[in-house]
């Protein structure tokens, strides 16, 4: 139980996976937050900085190779040996997708549009585009900009930071 008597007034959600199952949960605190009137930053990082690379941000899928916790459509779980399968993790994701679709919840791009309207900020981390011999010019139109390390923690000062 939290002892915590303070109102939250600001959260930095950090992604560092590009898989939908990596990129969605920041994306739903962020826009959590935002409904809540609290101050919501995004920082890309990694491989979650594909899901604001404009030629890569709709094509995310769902990793099954290794994932423990995947289960089959009627709620078993799945031995990580099927993840292999020829066609299993587009099979995922396309079941993915159709879920999140029942659900309303909004594909990648557009999510990520609506978040940026509420006034959120999104980033890009520079050690990470740099690695992966990207420029701002990649990026999704929506990026605010591409910050240090350091610029992030600025960013974030006087707010929690989430690793997701």
């Amino acid at each position: 139980m939290s002892n915590q008597t303070d109102e939250i007034k600001k959260v930095s959600i950090i992604v560092s996976r590009g898989s939908l199952d990596g990129v969605y949960p920041g994306l739903i605190m962020s826009n959590g937050a935002r409904m809540e009137g609290i101050e919501a930053n995004l920082f890309f990082t990694f491989f979650g900085l594909d899901a604001i690379v404009d030629k890569r941000m709709d094509k995310l899928s769902i990793s099954t190779v290794g994932n423990a916790a995947m289960r089959l459509p009627w709620g078993q779980k799945m031995p990580t040996w099927l993840g292999v399968i020829p066609g299993m993790a587009g099979f995922a994701t396309y079941m993915m997708k159709k879920e999140m679709e029942k659900l309303d919840v909004p594909p990648v791009r557009e999510f990520l549009q609506m978040i940026k309207d509420t006034g959120a900020g999104i980033y890009a981390c520079k050690l990470a585009l740099d690695m992966f011999h990207l420029t701002k010019n990649d990026l999704w139109e929506g990026v605010d900009d591409v910050l240090t390390v350091g610029d992030f923690y600025q960013k974030s000062a006087g707010g929690l930071i989430l690793f997701t």
